[in-house]
Formats: C-alpha cells, structure tokens, sequence
C-alpha cells in the first residue's frame, strides 16, 4: 500500500462525486482528532486515516442516478447503495491494499451497536474496532454537510448532530466513541474543521496536503 495508490483511489471517487473531496478531508480530520484522543500511536492513526480516505471507495460502482438523486432513496435503490462497502472491499484488494485495519473499517462502518447495520448485521463489540471509531465520525459528518437531497450545512448543525449521535448511543454507536467525540466537538476543538473544510470551500484534492501538517498547524 502506497501514498500513490491511495491517492489515485480517492482522485478517482473525487471525480465521480464532487461533493466527496470536502467530506474526505473532514473525516480524515476527525479520525485524526479522535485517535489522538484515544492516545493511539501514529502508525495506527494513519492506518485509521487511509481507512478514513477510503471508506467510501465502493460509491465508484453505484449509478449516477442512485448517488446523486435529488431525493431520497426508495428501497431498490438504498439496497443498490448499502452494496459499496462490499464494492469498496473489492476495490481495496484489487489495488493490493490489505491492511486489516483499512479493511474493517470499509468493510464495517455501517453496522449499528444493535444488531441492525450492514453489511453482516453485527452487534456490539463483534464490531471491529476501527469501524466503531468511524460509524460516528461518517454519521456527524452527513449530519453537518450539503447532500443532493438534504442540506445540513450552517451554523448549529454541529449542534444539532450532536445531539442526534448522543440519542443513538449504544444503540446505532458505540457509547465509548460517542463520548469521546463529543468532547471534542463541545470543547470546540474541531470547530476549525467545519469552518475551513465545508462544502463551500474551495479544497484541494485529498492527498496534496498531508493532513498531519493541517493538524498541526490548526491545533499550535
């Protein structure tokens, strides 16, 4: 696995969903935050980060007229769309990329504390850790930004996601990583990641900044 390889898988996500640069960036941000929260070491966070970049790599496969809908999905359409972590799993090994920690996350960050995720319906701790990490970092990030059918961009988004992540405590999240991140949201220390990565921003393509460097320099 190679900076390469995962640059050039997202660029090619980038380019069939314009919305995704913005939304790449922010949750890799927030991976970021969080782990260090977690006090991970930092081969682990940019192992998480990777997972984070590519979580969404399977949306390349679902039609244009399914990813960008102008309206909600109606349930051929949502069973079409809960295929791109399986798809995004396959597009991982095609491009040799077998980190278990990458994989899990791609693979698991749809499944719910409850049992009634996708795509195996795990529960609880059977989900694996990374995917448990980053079901709330991707759930607050659609709750805050600007989607084809849905625009939950603006002041007191945050606010409001909050709260909706903290009523899906350990039952869609895990309550761990519900708490922890949380804290940092309320403590405002990613309030510089929803200010200068919305989906109004003019953004470079993931990859040409390192995001430790953008951490580091927002958090001195």
């Amino acid at each position: 696995m190679t900076p390469a390889s995962v640059h050039a898988l997202v660029r090619s996500l980038e380019d069939k969903d314009g919305y995704t640069a913005a939304h790449t960036w922010r949750v890799v941000l927030y991976t970021r935050a969080l782990a260090e929260r977690f006090g991970l070491e930092p081969a682990i966070i940019e192992r998480l980060s990777i997972g984070a970049a590519l979580h969404d790599i399977g949306k390349i496969d679902i039609p244009d007229r399914i990813l960008k809908k102008p309206g909600p999905l109606n349930e051929d359409e949502w069973a079409i769309m809960r295929r791109h972590t399986l798809l995004g799993l396959e597009h991982l090994r095609t491009a040799g990329i077998d980190d278990p920690l990458v994989c899990e996350l791609v693979r698991s960050h749809h499944e719910r504390a409850d049992g009634l995720g996708y795509p195996d319906g795990l529960a609880g701790n059977d989900i694996p850790r990374a995917a448990r990490f980053f079901a709330v970092i991707d759930a607050f990030d659609a709750m805050t930004s600007a989607r084809p059918y849905l625009d939950r961009s603006g002041p007191g988004a945050g606010d409001i996601a909050a709260r909706e992540i903290e009523r899906g405590r350990g039952t869609r999240y895990c309550g761990l990583c519900v708490d922890a991140f949380l804290d940092l949201y309320r403590s405002g220390r990613l309030a510089w990641v929803l200010e200068y990565f919305n989906d109004r921003c003019d953004l470079p393509a993931y990859g040409q900044i390192p995001p430790a460097a953008i951490h580091a320099s927002r958090l001195a």
